[in-house]
């Protein structure tokens, strides 16, 4: 049966956002060690979205957007802006910094964002790899389509589907559209799975999703949309054991994180190409 999650809601000020893992009932998902959903919101003009710099060690990000745009640089020298139905796929390993804004074009103006961020914790052996960064655009992703059901392969392997990412520990992530009464096969039976309802609801082994929800499937779940549907599921290779997460650093190492934390302080991260000005400090610092 279904296990909904209730998400954590934090304020930012201008937006607000949905944390659903790490979960007091699902600390992880397969490798994914952190979910957010950020909005639905519409920002007037001079509003947006505005992450300063900062840093990650020990992880790969994911970013996904189902409305808006993010202009993403880091300090591996890319610069390039994520729009609807494209993946950022961002390895931190031994250390990256990277900023999260939007251009001129579209804060200038009325303008919406619906995404998702993820976290995938890296295996120890990848851990302190080089950092590396990939996007593809959403029509260069590989699909599948049948009856009325749309399938979009973001990052992974699923319905017979691969990535051209290269990931670090069996994993998935789709977006699935679905007409009314449309059955969605629950993909990778023998991973962990999470559905995150963006538009509709579902039905799942008598339990309904809706918008907006998110819930943790069981292996043989059986998947029906209530009505025109848009669903992300995400998942992987259930981990024997968890790394600690603390503020953007994840290790299962406790003093590697707090080696991150004295360089960030010490302003030992490379900065942000392009955007060397700012920064998020320490919480509490």
């Amino acid at each position: 049966m279904a296990k909904v999650l209730i998400p954590k809601v934090t304020d930012l000020g201008e937006f607000s956002v949905s944390r659903v893992l790490p979960n007091p009932e699902q600390r992880m998902v397969g490798p994914f060690v952190f979910f957010d959903h950020m909005g639905p919101v519409k920002f007037d003009p001079g509003a947006g979205v505005n992450v300063r710099p900062h840093p990650h060690i020990g992880l790969a990000t994911v970013t996904y957007l189902i409305e808006g745009q993010i202009l993403h640089r880091d300090s591996l020298g890319n610069c390039l802006e994520i729009c609807p139905g494209d993946v950022n796929w961002m390895v931190a390993g031994r250390g990256v910094t990277h900023s999260e804004r939007e251009s001129i074009e579209v804060r200038s103006r009325s303008h919406s964002l619906n995404g998702l961020q993820c976290w995938v914790a890296l295996p120890r052996e990848f851990a302190e790899i080089e950092p590396s960064f990939m996007h593809i655009e959403r029509n260069d992703l590989p699909h599948k389509t049948f009856n009325d059901v749309i399938i979009r392969l973001v990052i992974g392997e699923a319905y017979g589907m691969q990535s051209k990412i290269k990931t670090f520990s069996p994993m998935f992530m789709v977006d699935v559209l679905a007409g009314k009464g449309e059955h969605i096969e629950r993909p990778n039976p023998d991973h962990d799975c999470l559905v995150y309802v963006a538009q509709g609801g579902i039905n799942v082994d008598g339990v309904v999703v809706g918008e907006g929800a998110t819930a943790m499937l069981s292996p043989q779940a059986s998947i029906v949309a209530l009505r025109y549907s848009r669903a992300v599921l995400l998942g992987g290779e259930a981990w024997s054991d968890a790394p600690h997460l603390e503020w953007n650093f994840v290790s299962f190492d406790r003093d590697r994180i707090d080696q991150a934390k004295r360089d960030w302080k010490a302003g030992d991260f490379a900065p942000v190409i392009g955007d060397a000005e700012e920064f998020i400090p320490l919480p509490d610092d």
